[in-house]
């Protein structure tokens, strides 16, 4: 069965876990997050850790003639 209380904590705790890593990527002037990936970890009983951790990179397009275009 499905426990729902149980299943939307750890939908919060993943999305604020994600919400992190996004802004701890933009605050280094990332645009991109690559192999974004998802760690928990039980810490004492009852109590766990969820980690979200991947590359933070500034993507931007190159156009023909080398000229650079930002991208969001």
């Amino acid at each position: 069965g499905d426990i729902s209380l149980l299943t939307q904590l750890c939908e919060r705790t993943r999305a604020d876990a994600f919400g992190a890593c996004v802004a701890n990527a933009q605050s280094l002037g990332a645009n991109a997050l690559l192999a974004v990936r998802y760690d928990a970890t039980e810490i004492m009983r009852g109590v766990s850790e969820v980690l979200c951790y991947g590359t933070a990179v500034r993507v931007v397009a190159v156009r023909r003639g080398g000229e650079e275009e930002e991208l969001a």
